[in-house]
């Protein structure tokens, strides 16, 4: 697999008629999963050494962006999912390797901006079951 643009990198929200719509004005995008372990080091572990559980730990995913607020039909229906803390499908595109889809709530929405500079936000998406992936060709 040869380098890959990061702006090709995607995250969609799937429309209330089943199409996907790209986030719009995200100009960084990442998405991090996460294993916790669950510890069961005891007295007798040989030599200390911590011990885990496999397959015991909380699993969760977080979709992040962060760009420039352009006041597209994404962004309202983005605004519309926080205030109403609802769940919605959303994808990951990553080019070349993979999609990442499930179900997942916003947990942050910010808007900022400087006097001499554009209008940006961030958003945080925090997983609410078990996310699905699909191999890219």
């Amino acid at each position: 697999m040869s380098a890959q643009r990061g702006r090709d990198m995607l995250v969609k929200l799937k429309k209330t008629n089943g199409a996907f719509i790209t986030i719009a004005g995200l100009r960084t995008k990442s998405l991090r999963l996460n294993a916790r372990s669950v510890d069961i080091t005891n007295t007798d572990s040989a030599e200390a050494w911590r011990e885990l559980l496999p397959g015991a730990g909380v699993k969760s995913a977080e979709i992040s962006g962060a760009g420039v607020f352009r006041d597209a039909q994404s962004d309202a229906l983005a605004r519309t999912a926080f205030f109403e803390q609802s769940l919605e499908t959303y994808q990951f595109i990553i080019p070349d390797f993979g999609i990442i889809e499930g179900l997942f709530q916003i947990s942050t929405l910010s808007f900022s901006g400087a006097f001499n500079g554009e209008a940006r936000y961030e958003i945080v998406l925090s997983s609410a079951g078990a996310p699905r992936f699909t191999v890219l060709n």
